[in-house]
């Protein structure tokens, strides 16, 4: 059974909490406690995207250039520290679905959905290791992931009953979707989300019920492969 609206609330709520407690410093924060703080989150969202998150915590404070108790007084625990370098995307992935599903056009809604969807997570490949990922105690975090795919399973559901997606879709589709577009390797950020834009289309096309051929955004270019290293003979 979904989650409640009710419970996303709560989790919502206890998020800001969570955010409330890691920002428990002087308003007038010395401009090296803010910077240090960034430089936390952004190498955990740098290290998490890489190599998952096991990740230990002293390797996170290492490659962000701070003591461990540094760390540990910003961010008490791992479940804090994940929660907080994602929350601003988990709450606008809950928001593109939330729109899809206002849409009066539930087919219109869902491609929206896909679009955007896939946008955000090329915009942060971290974000996609996070949402993929089972980390049991990062409750909150647990709960929006589940309420999000809940409402995307809903919006699935009223476009077959428009007939406009296929019969045999599921929601593991969508992350395999995912799965996929976090694959995407460009030159740029700009020139990743724009392979991500034709790759969301060519995902809509195939899950469309009568398979129509439509106008694909422009070719991105992308990072080759590395070549493989030969040793001298």
């Amino acid at each position: 059974m979904g989650l409640t609206r009710r419970t996303l609330t709560d989790a919502c709520v206890r998020l800001a909490k969570v955010r409330a407690v890691t920002d428990r410093l002087p308003h007038a924060l010395r401009s090296d406690a803010r910077d240090n703080r960034e430089r936390i989150l952004d190498a955990a969202r740098a290290v998490f995207a890489a190599e998952g998150l096991n990740v230990p915590m002293r390797e996170i404070a290492r490659r962000a250039g701070v003591g461990p108790a540094t760390l540990y007084r910003r961010f008490p625990t791992k479940e804090v520290l994940v929660t907080e370098a994602f929350r601003d995307q988990m709450c606008a992935c809950l928001a593109v679905v939330d729109e899809g599903l206002a849409d009066p056009d539930p087919w219109h809604g869902f491609c929206r959905v896909i679009e955007r969807i896939c946008e955000l997570h090329a915009l942060d490949r971290g974000f996609t290791a996070a949402f993929m990922s089972t980390f049991p105690h990062a409750m909150d975090f647990a709960a929006l992931r589940a309420s999000s795919l809940d409402r995307v399973a809903e919006l699935a559901r009223r476009a077959k009953d428009v007939g406009r997606l296929r019969p045999d879709f599921v929601l593991d589709d969508v992350i395999l979707v995912l799965m996929a577009n976090s694959g995407i390797r460009a030159a740029s950020p700009a020139a990743r989300v724009a392979a991500s834009r034709r790759f969301a289309a060519l995902a809509i096309q195939a899950f469309q019920a009568s398979p129509v051929a439509s106008p694909l955004p422009p070719v991105a270019r992308l990072a080759p492969a590395s070549a493989p290293t030969t040793s001298a003979s």
